[in-house]
């Protein structure tokens, strides 16, 4: 895992009791797998569920990459910096496994993969004041300057800072007086609002991209040509009934549970879901889990041996994936 020893000293460990209308958080769980070479484009559309070929320089997409089969090994943001360099950010207990299998096809191609993971700082950024404290580190939102750092929009008044290493601390620092410093999951109950989803090394292998919604949010494209496990994420597509999918849900449990743990039914012990990822918010706890579709309906939802029940919340997508759905 990437370690800014200075920087994290910046930001609290615990959580306030309530979060300010604007928080900055540093994104230290995550690593950077850096891909640079001649043949960098092409390898990558080969090798990924994104529309690698259609980005500009500084533009980003969300997307993952699947063994044959069409299970994510991981899912990330990839920044295109150039046409022969791309970054890609990940849980950072996946990078070390994702590099290696991707290495297995590299040798094929003019291309490196190295762990940049030392080179480059995120932040993540939202809220109220976020726009305002951008401008005010002087942050490029397009494909400027990439000594300056980079604001990726992300979602509603939500940006992801990219920040070259040598520059981190001055643009922390501004960043910091529009934006209180808080724990990293701050930041995750973010991504759980907005419906971003993440694999992490206890889910690695364990979902298509459209039980995380990965479709819907721009990750997967169906008109580009073949990439490992293509072939099986188009016929969920086209031809399949997706039987499950990601949901956000809300929980009065004590404890936040893990990537992986299991979702049953009340005096149950067979599995109708596992966990995405989850976060204290207040006196409860929000998740993005993926549940069989029919389980979703049902109103004892629960977690390990807890008898507190699960409710189904909302995504801010999901009245369109509803009518996508339908449309299918």
């Amino acid at each position: 895992m990437p370690a800014f020893p200075d920087l994290s000293l910046l930001f609290p460990t615990e959580l306030p009791d309530s979060l300010p209308a604007t928080g900055l958080a540093l994104l230290d769980q995550e690593a950077v797998l850096a891909v640079q070479g001649t043949d960098a484009t092409r390898f990558l559309q080969g090798q990924l569920t994104c529309d690698v070929a259609a980005l500009q320089p500084g533009e980003h997409t969300l997307g993952a990459r699947c063994n044959p089969q069409g299970r994510m090994q991981s899912s990330f943001r990839l920044l295109k910096l150039s046409e022969q360099s791309y970054l890609l950010a990940m849980a950072a207990d996946l990078l070390e496994p994702q590099q290696q299998d991707l290495n297995r096809y590299a040798v094929f191609f003019k291309v490196q993969l190295t762990d940049a993971s030392q080179q480059w700082v995120r932040l993540g950024l939202w809220g109220e004041a976020a726009a305002t404290a951008i401008a005010g580190a002087d942050l490029a939102q397009a494909s400027d300057d990439e000594e300056t750092g980079r604001a990726l929009a992300t979602g509603e008044h939500t940006w992801e800072i990219w920040l070259p290493a040598a520059q981190a601390e001055k643009k922390v620092r501004a960043l910091s007086t529009q934006a209180q410093p808080l724990p990293v999951e701050a930041w995750e109950l973010q991504q759980i609002r907005l419906g971003l989803g993440q694999v992490r090394g206890g889910t690695r292998e364990s979902f298509i991209p459209q039980m995380l919604n990965l479709q819907q949010l721009g990750g997967v494209s169906f008109r580009k040509g073949c990439y490992t496990g293509q072939e099986i994420v188009a016929r969920m597509q086209y031809l399949g009934k997706l039987k499950r999918r990601m949901y956000r849900l809300l929980w009065d449990g004590e404890q936040v549970p893990a990537p992986g743990t299991a979702v049953h039914r009340a005096g149950q012990s067979q599995s109708v879901g596992e966990v995405v990822m989850a976060a204290r918010a207040g006196g409860q706890i929000e998740l993005l889990a993926v549940l069989q579709k029919d389980a979703a309906e049902l109103p004892d939802l629960t977690l390990a041996d807890s008898a507190q029940p699960l409710r189904v919340s909302t995504l801010p997508y999901e009245q369109q994936m509803a009518a996508d759905e339908a449309a299918h």
